[in-house]
């Protein structure tokens, strides 16, 4: 089992500054634990990532809990190894979260009485649509296939 270390952070910096310096799309892949921790480290690094490249605070908190609900959903309903990539370029911020199950989820309808099933009913609203799943190959992880559900957070005027 693989567990982001206390180095995380450190990567972090290290592959925005590269990036930064390197092209105008910047890429971030990290394996994630393959428990219900990977839930915090998520949110964690897409926080710190985004923040370090200089997003605004308004779309890095939808970005976080987007995340947080894609890689709860990853924990409780796919299987391990799970996988976080954030690709953030001029036009938008585009997060996945690769797991190795082959069920696809299935967004639900709202029940006001029910205590989950509200994750990707939060991400389609929060992207405005622009969601989905398609089939993924891991790249922490070469050779091995899963999914990834992704979502997109266009930068615009009023959210950069």
């Amino acid at each position: 089992m693989s567990e982001i270390t206390s180095g995380a952070a450190q990567s972090v910096e290290a592959a925005v500054a590269a990036e930064r310096s390197s092209s105008v799309e910047q890429s971030m892949v990290w394996r994630l634990r393959d428990d219900a921790r990977a839930v915090g480290d998520a949110r964690d690094l897409v926080r710190r990532a985004l923040l370090l490249v200089g997003l605004g605070r308004d779309l890095v908190d939808d970005a976080v809990l987007m995340v947080s609900e894609l890689v709860t959903n990853a924990v409780l309903y796919g299987d391990a190894p799970y996988e976080l990539v954030v690709r953030v370029d001029p036009a938008e911020v585009v997060c996945m979260v690769v797991d190795a199950g082959a069920v696809r989820p299935m967004l639900r309808g709202a029940d006001t009485q029910a205590e989950n099933g509200r994750g990707l009913l939060i991400v389609a609203k929060l992207s405005a649509g622009l969601y989905g799943c398609i089939p993924q190959g891991f790249a922490t992880c070469p050779g091995l296939a899963g999914k990834a559900i992704w979502f997109a957070l266009p930068r615009t005027e009023d959210r950069r």
